[in-house]
C-alpha cells in the first residue's frame, strides 16, 4: 500500500493537506492559533464543557454523517479522511444558519461563550433527517454546559430549527471530495516522532510490532487529557480509525461481534437490542461528543476500574480477541484484567474485537450506574448482573462491578452462594449479598467513600434479585 507523509482533511470546501509538526497538535490548537479561526472556545480543556464543540463529517455507507466532537481533545490525526465544521463556517452570505438564527430568535444566549458550542451540537441534530422530540435534544445537549441561560431558550430554539420543513442539508461536493481522499497509509514524522494512520490491518499490526513504544489512539477521549491535563509527551501515536474492519459491529445472530475501533455511536444500537438496561448506560456514558469518539475497545484496553461497559460485558459472558502478527488470541473478557494499570496483552498484540452472546430466555439482566450527574459523569459504582433461571432457581449467576477493586472484576464468592437459591426466597439470597464484602475491598476517593461503596453494591443486588424475581421496577440502568 502506498504510504503518504501528511493527514488530509476537507475544510471549507477544499481538501487540506497537513503537515504534522507535533503529533499531539489538538484540533482546537490548530484552529485558534493556526487557523486563526476563534470561533471554538476553550473551556475546560477536557472535553466536558462542549465549549469547542465541532463536527466532523464522516463517509458511512456512501452517505456523508455529521457528528459532534469536542476539538479540545481531539487530535489531527483523528481528522484524516473526515470534514472539519466549526462555527465559523455555518452563516453564509450575510444569513445565519437556521440553528444560529433560532438561537437568536429565543434569546438563547446571554455571555455567549458556551454558545459556539451549542450551535455545533444542534448543527449535528439539524443534520438528522426526520423530527426529533424534546428527549432527543436534551441528549444532544448533554455535553454542552451554560451557566448562563438555563436551557429551555436553547431547547426551544432546536426544536423550532431541526423541526423545520426544509432542516438537514446536502451537501454532495463534500461527499465527492471525501470519497477522493485516496485510500494511503499516513507515516508524518520520523521514527523518532510521528503521527501514522495506517489503513489496513496488516499495516497497523506491523507498525505496532514496529514501535512498541507508541501510544495506539482510538477515539482519544483518554489519550487527550494525557497531553491537556497530565501533560504527558507523547511522540509517537498510532491511530486505529483508518482501518475500516475494525469498526465492523456484526449480528450473527446468537453473537455480536465489535471491532475495537468502533464507536459507542457506530455500537450503539446494536448494543442495545441486547437489553433495555444496556442502551440506558451507554446513553449516559460522556456525552454524545464523547461517544461519537471514544470506542468500546479503547474502554476496555485502558483496563480502567471505573470503565462503564467492560463490567456490562463481563455479566453478558464477553469474548475478547486480540491480535498480534502472530496471529490472534482470545479470552473471557475478564481475565484481561489482571491488576491496576496491567492488562494480559503481549507486545505487538492489540485488542481487536469483543464477542458478546446475546441473552438466552431464560436469563434475567439488570444493570445500574451510580453517579453524582445523571449525565455525563464517571460511575462511583457500575454493577451488572445476569442470573439463569432453572424454573423459580437460581441456576447460575454472573455479577460484575466496577468502581469496587483495582480492575473490573466479578463477583465469584457471590455467585457461588446464589447458585440453588429460591429467585423467591429473599432470605436465601443473603448470604450472596453479605460475602460481596469478600470479592471487593473498594477504596474511598472523591467520588465515593468505601463504606457507601459496599453498601450501594449490596443493595444493587438485593435490587437486580428483585427485578429477576419479576417485581416491577422502573428505570433500571438509571439508579
Amino acid at each position: 500500500m502506498v504510504q503518504v507523509s501528511t493527514i488530509t482533511f476537507l475544510r471549507r470546501g477544499r481538501l487540506v493537506n497537513h503537515d504534522v509538526v507535533d503529533p499531539m497538535q489538538t484540533v482546537l490548537d490548530y484552529l485558534r492559533l493556526d487557523e486563526k479561526s476563534k470561533g471554538t472556545k476553550e473551556g475546560c480543556n477536557e472535553g466536558d464543557c462542549g465549549a469547542c464543540t465541532v463536527a466532523i463529517g464522516h463517509v458511512r455507507n456512501g452517505t456523508l454523517i455529521y457528528e459532534p466532537a469536542n476539538a479540545c481533545i481531539l487530535l489531527m490525526g483523528h481528522l484524516h479522511g473526515k470534514e472539519l465544521v466549526t462555527v465559523d463556517d455555518l452563516a453564509r452570505d450575510g444569513m445565519l444558519h437556521p440553528v444560529q438564527q433560532a438561537m437568536v430568535e429565543a434569546h438563547a444566549s446571554q455571555c455567549g461563550f458556551c454558545t459556539p458550542g451549542f450551535v455545533m451540537s444542534l448543527f449535528v441534530l439539524y443534520q438528522r433527517k426526520g423530527k426529533v422530540d424534546r428527549q432527543e435534544v436534551v441528549d444532544a445537549l448533554a455535553g454542552n454546559l451554560c451557566r448562563c441561560t438555563g436551557y429551555r431558550p436553547i431547547v426551544d430554539a432546536a426544536l423550532k430549527a431541526c423541526n423545520a420543513p426544509n432542516a438537514r442539508n446536502e451537501n454532495a461536493d463534500a461527499l465527492r471530495l471525501l470519497q477522493s481522499i485516496p485510500n494511503d497509509d499516513v507515516f508524518a514524522g520520523s521514527d523518532k516522532s510521528f503521527v501514522a494512520v495506517p489503513r489496513s490491518e496488516e499495516s497497523l499490526l506491523a507498525l505496532v510490532a514496529q514501535h512498541p513504544d507508541a501510544v495506539i489512539v482510538s477515539g482519544g477521549t483518554d489519550v487527550g487529557l494525557w497531553i491537556t491535563k497530565q501533560m504527558r509527551s507523547l511522540p509517537k501515536l498510532i491511530f486505529t480509525h483508518g482501518v475500516a474492519s475494525l469498526h465492523d459491529v456484526r449480528d450473527d445472530g446468537t453473537h455480536l461481534r465489535i471491532g475495537a475501533a468502533a464507536t459507542y455511536g457506530e455500537a450503539f444500537a446494536a448494543m442495545a437490542s441486547l437489553h433495555a438496561d444496556v442502551r440506558e448506560v451507554l446513553r449516559r456514558i460522556g456525552s454524545k461528543q464523547v461517544r461519537a469518539s471514544g470506542t468500546i475497545g479503547g474502554n476496555i484496553a485502558n483496563g480502567s476500574p471505573i470503565g462503564d461497559t467492560p463490567p456490562l460485558l463481563i455479566a453478558l459472558g464477553a469474548t475478547l480477541a486480540l491480535k498480534s502478527l502472530s496471529g490472534e488470541r482470545r479470552m473471557a473478557l475478564e481475565n484481561y484484567f489482571i491488576a491496576y494499570g496491567k492488562q494480559d496483552r503481549k507486545p505487538g498484540e492489540l485488542v481487536w474485537a469483543i464477542e458478546v452472546p446475546k441473552l438466552a430466555a431464560t436469563a434475567q439482566f439488570s444493570a445500574f450506574k451510580i453517579s453524582k450527574r445523571f449525565d455525563q459523569d464517571i460511575s462511583a459504582v457500575m454493577s451488572a448482573f445476569r442470573f439463569t433461571l432453572d424454573g423459580r432457581t437460581i441456576g447460575s449467576a454472573r455479577i460484575a462491578f466496577g468502581g469496587m477493586a483495582a480492575t473490573p472484576k466479578r463477583a465469584t464468592q457471590a455467585e457461588a452462594a446464589l447458585a440453588g437459591a429460591s429467585i423467591d426466597d429473599e432470605a436465601q439470597w443473603q448470604k450472596a449479598i453479605s460475602v460481596l464484602a469478600q470479592d471487593y475491598q473498594p477504596i474511598t476517593d472523591m467520588r465515593a467513600s468505601a463504606s457507601y461503596r459496599m453498601e450501594v453494591a449490596e443493595n444493587l443486588l438485593r435490587k437486580a434479585l428483585i427485578a429477576a424475581r419479576g417485581d416491577d421496577i422502573p428505570h433500571l440502568g438509571a439508579a
